[in-house]
């Protein structure tokens, strides 16, 4: 056996006193089928270095070691961080496992540059954490991750969408993403009350510089803080006024009527760049 079960899981969170919080998000998987599911929609291969952000109990960490990766595991949780080596070494004895006892949002360099961020990520804090390691680690190409269904529909969807916003538009900014199928909530202990998806991305190229970056995603910030009033009124916050707001957006070829459920990042970020020239 070279994954974890559900008796496993029990006998090592009954061992580290573990009581899983909706407050870190610890639903911890125990279905060997779906982690090789997931490792294999995650296009993990064998030589690769891989992020993982909050392990656990080691479940999908196993995962992605049985498929050759060499895994970065970034733990918040002291215990499980300690843990999670001699786990390891049980099942998969000499595995290359890097373990990193850090809240994942203060992380800024690893031990090695990753290629690919593969989680089960805590539902609470999902989207924040996938934007900061896209942020920081410009060597991630791809990913998976496992995150709450609204959410994973949110990351993938465009313009148009009910579901598009702000997290949409800033997941587009570092590439294309797309959901890779709903999770049972069977799989996990404790049973969640909220559906899981996976949720896939490839880098592309950034559109603009990181000072275009930062000046886009505000405009995002602030578009969709009033997401129902015209670009005109909810853009007033950032330019000062509305009739400054409607003249950036026609110098950007854009309504000042429209709403920002109906633009591109491509789109936000050409009104930036209107604004830094005037």
């Amino acid at each position: 056996m070279s994954l974890l079960g559900p008796a496993e899981i029990r006998d090592l969170a009954e061992l580290l006193g573990i009581q899983p919080t909706k407050k870190l998000g610890q639903n911890f998987v125990h279905d060997g089928n779906t982690v090789r599911r997931i490792v294999a929609a995650a296009h993990v291969a064998a030589g690769s270095t891989v992020v993982e952000i909050g392990p656990g109990l080691g479940s999908l960490t196993l995962g992605l070691l049985e498929a050759g990766a060499s895994v970065i595991a970034v733990e918040i949780d002291k215990r499980l961080a300690e843990q999670l080596p001699k786990t390891v070494e049980l099942l998969q004895p000499g595995a290359p496992l890097t373990v990193v006892t850090n809240d994942a949002m203060r992380v800024t360099s690893l031990p090695a540059e990753p290629s690919a961020l593969v989680a089960n990520l805590p539902y609470n804090i999902s989207v924040p954490v996938l934007l900061h390691f896209l942020e920081h680690f410009p060597s991630l190409d791809h990913g998976l991750v496992m995150v709450q269904a609204e959410v994973g529909q949110r990351l993938a969807a465009g313009p148009g969408s009910k579901v598009y916003g702000a997290p949409s538009l800033k997941a587009a900014w570092y590439g294309k993403w797309k959901t890779s199928g709903l999770v049972s909530r069977q799989v996990f202990w404790p049973v969640p009350n909220v559906d899981s998806i996976l949720v896939g991305f490839t880098r592309g190229q950034a559109p603009g510089t990181e000072a275009e970056r930062l000046a886009t995603f505000a405009l995002v910030d602030a578009a969709f803080q009033q997401r129902r009033k015209m670009l005109r009124q909810s853009l007033s916050v950032v330019f000062g006024d509305s009739a400054t707001a409607s003249a950036r957006l026609e110098a950007a070829g854009l309504k000042p009527t429209a709403r920002g459920e109906e633009l591109t990042v491509d789109d936000f970020l050409r009104v930036a760049r209107v604004s830094a020239e005037a």
